[in-house]
């Protein structure tokens, strides 16, 4: 444990490091986030360029312990391919942060890196089901399950990317888990672990000037990098989706009931956007964005923790009580809405 301890301590400092750097960078070019819309609460220029902050030393320190990582049942093209897929978020993110690119546009490299890591050999050939046996996947409806997991992924946490230190913080909550499960007796799997622990060591450096009042965001490419991530250790992980489920659990409901709700308006829901995700609802009751991003890692950490403990019927049991918790928040904001219609 001493061993684990060093390189998440080394991946933590490494990262904060080279955030300062990143982040001179971004201001000396001016891959600046203006404040001006609606949904952007931030007052100042802050710098973006974040992602590569956590890009390089997230994959640098898994070429460190190649050795390690490549101990297990993986082979070198299912790494491969997720840093093939990492490097088209970063090329996607960092046009993006630079000069603003449509929407259409942006969802090519999400695309991109979905299809890599399946290029690369990576598929899940089971998953458990929780009223018993297994459910069986072929080649193809593998593909097709990871494609749509990877691209929900990538998508909550860049449309959770509203509030100082939110998503940075949950994927260190998610990795921890996912570490501390892959390092139990009945899942043993010590280089998921690894990688797992590498993810959180450099989340929680980032988290150090990405927390509020931040001084440097994400930008496009660190927001879809680490949903990104952390869908695919969910995946290599022997399947665990299940967990990553009842950490990302809140957020992808928001992200479900957000996409209903433009539909039903009438609009495109991955080109319009608003101050209605439940992250901005919690800031308008006014408790802070801090307070806010707690009640987030709080979820996440609660949830994600059952699934140690929980079988899977257990986990379907956690997973409905979300779903409540998501429906009571809609309604609760939805009658909210209602009363400051009427009043108006």
């Amino acid at each position: 444990m001493s061993y684990y301890l060093l390189i998440f301590s080394a991946a933590v400092i490494l990262t904060a490091g080279f955030t300062v750097i990143v982040r001179r960078l971004a201001l000396g070019l001016g891959i600046v986030d203006r404040p001006g819309l609606e949904r952007k609460i931030h007052k100042a220029n802050v710098p973006l360029l974040g992602g590569f902050a956590v890009f390089l030393p997230l994959f640098s320190f898994l070429y460190f312990v190649r050795a390690r990582i490549l101990a297990g049942d993986l082979e070198p093209r299912h790494w491969l391919g997720l840093f093939i897929g990492a490097c088209f978020l970063m090329i996607g993110g960092i046009l993006d942060d630079k000069y603003g690119v449509s929407p259409k546009y942006q969802v090519i490299w999400p695309i991109l890196a979905a299809l890599s890591v399946i290029a690369g050999g990576v598929s899940i050939a089971r998953i458990t089901n929780p009223l018993g046996s297994f459910f069986y996947f072929g080649p193809i409806i593998s593909g097709v399950f990871i494609f749509i997991w990877l691209m929900g992924m990538m998508y909550t946490t860049k449309l959770l990317d509203g509030i100082d230190g939110l998503v940075t913080g949950v994927t260190s909550v998610g990795a921890l888990i996912i570490f501390l499960f892959t390092m139990t007796t009945k899942y043993y799997q010590p280089d998921i672990g690894m990688a797992a622990l590498i993810l959180a060591g450099c989340s929680i450096g980032f988290l150090i000037f990405n927390r509020y009042p931040a001084k440097i965001f994400l930008g496009e490419g660190g927001s879809l990098l680490l949903g990104y991530i952390l869908g695919v250790l969910a995946i290599i992980s022997g399947g665990k989706i299940a967990i990553a489920l009842l950490v990302m659990g809140l957020p992808i409901m928001d992200v479900a009931w957000t996409i209903i709700r433009r539909l039903r308006a009438g609009r495109n829901p991955f080109k319009f956007s608003d101050r209605k995700h439940l992250h901005f609802r919690l800031l308008d009751l006014g408790i802070g964005q801090r307070k806010t991003a707690l009640v987030y890692y709080a979820f996440a950490a609660v949830f994600g923790l059952s699934a140690l403990f929980l079988q899977s019927a257990g986990k379907l049991l956690a997973l409905g009580v979300l779903v409540l918790v998501m429906l009571g928040a809609v309604i609760v904001f939805s009658r909210r809405d209602r009363e400051i219609r009427g009043k108006k």
